[in-house]
């Protein structure tokens, strides 16, 4: 059974992306170029790694670094600093420091929204309702237990990537070198 739902659930994804892809303008040169992402699996969603790194895969991204850490306080407040001041953030941190985390720089044309796309609604219960098929629908809890994390620009994506392996993205959002932590 949970065979068939793996299917079923990769399946659906491959459809759903075909049809964001199908939806998307690739007028202009730059949307041609290849661009690196930061994905993160979160503290609870480290049973998934399996199936999401075969969703990664089947989704056309190369992984091109991947590394299990443990957070400490500090690196939590560091990496999420622009959400210091929201009410959530002290549970952030606890969440986050909660357990390892699965990182990984992900490459291909529109890496940034296409992971974006894949992971769903930051609120996992929103997801299991509007992207049923997507990642968060899949592990995630709710808007602060939400299973992955994904870069929302090619500017925090460069930032994300570099907290993670030290200074080796260029200023066009790809991986030059491989300096892990």
């Amino acid at each position: 059974m949970a065979a068939y739902r793996y299917n079923a659930f990769s399946f659906s994804l491959v459809i759903l992306l075909l049809l964001l892809c199908s939806c998307r303008s690739h007028s202009d040169d730059a949307s041609t170029e290849k661009e690196s992402t930061l994905a993160m699996i979160k503290p609870d969603g480290l049973n998934y790694t399996d199936d999401v790194k075969r969703i990664v895969n089947d989704f056309g991204f190369s992984i091109l670094r991947e590394l299990t850490v443990q957070l400490d306080e500090d690196e939590v407040k560091v990496f999420y600093s622009e959400h210091s001041k929201r009410s959530f953030f002290p549970n952030l941190v606890k969440y986050m420091t909660s357990g390892p985390v699965f990182v990984m720089v992900l490459e291909k044309v529109n890496a940034v929204s296409d992971w974006r796309d894949l992971i769903g609604p930051t609120d996992a219960r929103k997801a299991k309702i509007t992207h049923p098929h997507s990642i968060r629908a899949m592990c995630g809890l709710d808007s602060e237990r939400n299973c992955v994390h994904g870069s929302d620009s090619l500017q925090s994506a460069t930032r994300e990537i570099s907290f993670f392996f030290r200074r080796i993205v260029s200023t066009e959002g790809r991986v030059s070198k491989h300096d892990e932590l």
